[in-house]
């Protein structure tokens, strides 16, 4: 009785084969004629209650018929994927345009603060940079705000707990004495403009882009994180008018060849005289708008001539060199350039924000 029913299911095994057309037809077949459930196996799962003579003959002759549907199997699987293969380079149309490629491009801040580099280098100021973890006294001190000035109430701060090693005291020989520092996140990039003039005799003419950050709530005009870009120029006989002659020239540059600039007198404690520097605004085009509260200018930058006292903490003579010093919000900028409203678009990576530009 056993080996006609492994006779039968090797005949039906081989013409049901012959009939399969795809893959998830032969996937059928398999489950059906080697499966778990499959009456093959079943034959295989009864063979405990047969006689032994009957049960080797049976189990022999199962394990063939098993193992010759399998190659049927795997001859099968192998012409049905050369066949799907073969189909789909025949019905590949090769005159067909390519995928485009998502390349990508610069965020709306590294193109403005790469056109604000390219600007004031094409006026001879070169490129530096400066930690953004910075010492108390280059971030305030060196800048003429020395310990509980106001203006540092302006400038909330990171303040970071950073320990050092001891050191070897020149004074106490054989001795060793913890060197104290206040540690802070930097607020401003002015700080760089101490470690350039500490490396470098004049003349100096650098801008120094960078992160700041300050303790900010965030709304749509403030950050906890943004960029700024600082510019400095210290020579002999640097005045004002220079000043206002290198500003002019790069809002110039950056917004076209209409814009006015407006200097208002402003207080900075890192220079003297300080003023904020505006330009007329970009959307009513100085008539007054809602943007412009009415009055025809939007604010820029911050500018002035270099402290004495900054000069003195670095070695310079006050009396002999004279300089310029501006700082400038690249998101500032990039705002009033595009349009934008609100400040946090530009660190929610929103691909439909960033990619308008």
């Amino acid at each position: 009785m056993e080996l006609e029913i492994l006779a039968n299911i090797k005949q039906s095994g081989e013409k049901e084969l012959s009939a399969v057309r795809n893959l998830q037809e032969l996937e059928n077949w398999r489950i059906k004629y080697l499966g778990r459930k499959s009456k093959l196996i079943e034959v295989l799962h009864h063979l405990s209650e047969l006689p032994v003579e009957e049960r080797k003959k049976i189990g022999h002759q199962a394990n063939e018929i098993k193992n010759f549907l399998a190659s049927l199997f795997q001859r099968r699987q192998e012409e049905l994927k050369m066949i799907q293969t073969k189909e789909i380079e025949e019905f590949f149309d090769y005159t067909l345009p390519g995928k485009p490629y998502f390349l990508g491009h610069l965020h709306p801040l590294t193109r403005v603060l790469n056109e604000i580099i390219e600007i004031f280098t094409r006026l001879g100021f070169a490129l530096a940079e400066g930690p953004e973890i910075e010492t108390d006294y280059y971030n305030f001190e060196a800048l003429n705000m020395p310990k509980e000035h106001p203006a540092r109430d302006m400038q909330d701060s990171f303040y970071l707990q950073i320990s050092e090693e001891p050191r070897p005291c020149a004074q106490e020989r054989g001795k060793l004495r913890a060197k104290s520092k206040e540690y802070l996140l930097r607020t401003h990039t002015s700080p760089v403009q101490i470690h350039v003039m500490e490396a470098n005799k004049p003349p100096v003419r650098v801008i120094m882009p960078g992160r700041v950050y300050r303790h900010e709530a965030i709304d749509p005009s403030h950050s906890a994180m943004f960029h700024q870009v600082e510019g400095l120029a210290v020579d002999e006989r640097i005045t004002f008018a220079d000043l206002k002659g290198t500003l002019y020239i790069f809002a110039r540059e950056m917004f076209g060849e209409k814009i006015k600039l407006r200097f208002r007198p402003s207080y900075f404690p890192f220079v003297e005289p300080g003023a904020e520097v505006d330009i007329s605004c970009l959307f009513c085009l100085g008539k007054g708008c809602r943007v412009c509260k009415h009055s025809g200018y939007l604010e820029l930058l911050g500018a002035g001539m270099v402290h004495p006292k900054v000069f003195q903490a670095v070695g310079y003579n006050p009396k002999k060199y004279t300089g310029f010093a501006f700082g400038l919000g690249v998101e500032r900028i990039t705002m009033l350039k595009y349009g934008i409203d609100d400040m946090r678009l530009f660190f929610s990576n929103d691909l439909r924000f960033l990619n308008q530009f």
